[in-house]
């Protein structure tokens, strides 16, 4: 028969009309077949030829699985263009005992929280590719995936921008308690007051305050930045040497960050040494009037030290976007301590930051199918 003169016509064998099917084809960047070439469309091919390396096809496509697409696309964006390079499926959640199930026989395995140990690893031979829709991949057993030979990447730097304007949302916040002056308000404090104004909470000016970083990255260096635009001074912890940071920012060793700073920010990885980093022994160190700020990890904090030193003024407050377990559970210290502002991990979730995240995640992708992986954390 004529293929072209078949086009429009649905294939008797699959249901799947063949103008669809040579679409897709075009699209897979992975795989590249001989029907796309138009002298080859006007060619006389045998049908059973046809039906049947149209099968083969559909069994050599490369499978893709989302493990766990809900927080970073809830709907406002779109999975087309991962759609468009093989079979698709896109879950919104997927709890541990259903990961195995789900990403049997997958190439692609993108995943935000969903956690990949060597074992789920181990089982999933025709693996190929994670993909982290996060920066932070410590959910992936990144050794295991290695001597698999399987690649896995992140998204680093999408959402740096956010991230530091989270942290000065919570340092205003702390310092200017705009919501309890609301909430004030609407009770008829201010409507019943006997002066043009009050307040019962410090009111705190940012200038000349001190701010200590720990970990001078994208988003370490983003929240500097801004602090340098209010005027504050600002210190860092860092691996890098005082020669390789501008005039505006001073290196300091840890304990003296502790001890000096008005306000210390949280931007270091998490590891076997920072695990923990902030305890009872810190929180110590700290001045009685300093704020904490962790949009980094949750395990950063030891939760019962921080709870312990809010409700005994050891330190004033603290604002918080992550927390070591992630919903908290409801005894969780923290979620009750004085002064401590706890936002559910959304630093990261601008639609700017999300967008970015998405794109970044398709270049990902097709610079794997295109064997020249980009944001390997696994090389």
């Amino acid at each position: 028969m004529l293929l072209n003169k078949n086009i429009k016509n649905g294939c008797r064998h699959c249901g799947e009309n063949i103008l669809e099917f040579l679409e897709r084809k075009k699209e897979n960047a992975r795989y590249l077949i001989k029907y796309i070439d138009e002298p080859i469309i006007n060619q006389t091919i045998p049908p059973s030829s046809f039906f049947r390396e149209m099968e083969d096809y559909k069994s050599q496509i490369m499978k893709i699985v989302v493990l766990d697409g809900y927080a970073a696309n809830p709907g406002d964006l779109s999975w087309d263009e991962l759609k468009a390079l093989g079979e698709c499926t896109i879950y919104e959640r997927t709890s541990p005992e259903e990961v195995l199930e789900r990403a049997a026989g997958a190439e692609i395995l993108l995943t935000n929280k969903v956690v990949l140990n060597a074992e789920i690893i181990a089982a999933l031979p025709e693996l190929k590719y994670i993909g982290v829709l996060a920066t932070g991949y410590n959910i992936v057993d990144v050794t295991a995936a290695k001597e698999h030979g399987i690649i896995v990447t992140n998204i680093p730097a999408y959402s740096t921008d956010s991230v530091a304007q989270m942290v000065f949302a919570h340092i205003l916040n702390i310092a200017q308690q705009v919501q309890h002056y609301t909430d004030e308000i609407r009770t008829g404090r201010w409507s019943n007051s006997p002066d043009f104004c009050f307040w019962d909470t410090p009111l705190i000016e940012l200038r000349g305050k001190k701010i200590g970083i720990i970990g001078l990255g994208h988003t370490g260096y983003n929240t500097a930045r801004i602090a340098i635009g209010f005027g504050m001074e600002v210190y860092a912890y860092t691996s890098k040497s005082p020669f390789q940071l501008p005039p505006e920012i001073k290196k300091m060793e840890l304990d003296e960050l502790f001890s000096t700073c008005d306000i210390v920010s949280l931007h270091c990885p998490l590891t076997g040494t920072t695990h923990g980093l902030i305890n009872s022994k810190r929180l110590k160190q700290m001045k009685p009037t300093a704020i904490l700020i962790n949009t980094g990890r949750g395990p950063l904090i030891n939760e019962q030290d921080l709870a312990d030193a809010l409700n005994n003024g050891t330190i004033f407050a603290a604002g918080l976007d992550v927390l070591t377990q992630e919903p908290p559970r409801s005894d969780n210290p923290l979620l009750t301590a004085k002064n401590c502002y706890i936002t559910p991990h959304i630093a990261w979730a601008s639609s700017a930051a999300r967008e970015r995240l998405m794109q970044i995640m398709l270049e990902n992708v097709k610079a794997y199918l295109g064997g020249k992986p980009v944001n390997n954390v696994a090389k």
